[in-house]
């Protein structure tokens, strides 16, 4: 079982009930999944990066990614409704927990000028939404096989009502957010 699901249950899970004063443990916010996605507009004109971008993902998550296709066409960007343009993964369970272990302790602290996650990235549903610029800060990736350094989005969706309850269960769980 990963570390931070153990300590979800017997620190964080506690807290969070005492804090916000709920009469059910299934009311206590948790971590449902993560999505990873990988948008390429580059994809267009040359496929391959879609390939090295799908595969640095897998690496990234320990899942093999799906290829997001164009909803629809749009003239202006030469794109078309089916082609490729993306990948992403959505992670439950113990790769979830993983994952945001591994992304609040290695990834994030590897981000240049690194003073903390912006704590104004809620949606109002208590879901989290991070932008990550280099995708090369994740330790599986080698810097020297990568052709293009690419972004991501990452966002933890959690059974929280409100911001105000993910806010403090993601501080509770290690997420360094801007003081």
């Amino acid at each position: 079982m990963a570390r931070l699901r153990e300590t979800y249950r017997n620190e964080i899970a506690p807290k969070l009930s005492e804090q916000f004063k709920y009469k059910s443990p299934m009311q206590i916010p948790r971590l449902s999944k993560i999505i990873l996605n990988m948008g390429l507009g580059d994809a267009i004109q040359n496929i391959k990066i879609l390939d090295s971008a799908a595969e640095e993902l897998g690496m990234i998550s320990g899942q093999k990614p799906v290829i997001t296709r164009a909803r629809q066409s749009i003239a202006a960007f030469k794109l078309r409704k089916g082609m490729p343009i993306g990948c992403m993964v959505t992670l439950r369970g113990d790769r979830m927990y993983e994952f945001f272990d591994k992304l609040v302790n290695v990834a994030l602290p590897r981000v240049r000028d690194f003073r903390g996650v912006s704590s104004r990235a809620l949606d109002g549903r208590g879901n989290y939404t991070l932008g990550i610029k280099e995708h090369i800060i994740f330790p599986e990736i080698d810097y020297d096989k990568i052709d293009k350094i690419k972004g991501m989005n990452i966002t933890i969706v959690t059974t929280a009502k409100n911001d105000d309850e993910a806010r403090t269960l993601l501080a509770l769980m290690g997420m360094p957010f801007k003081q």
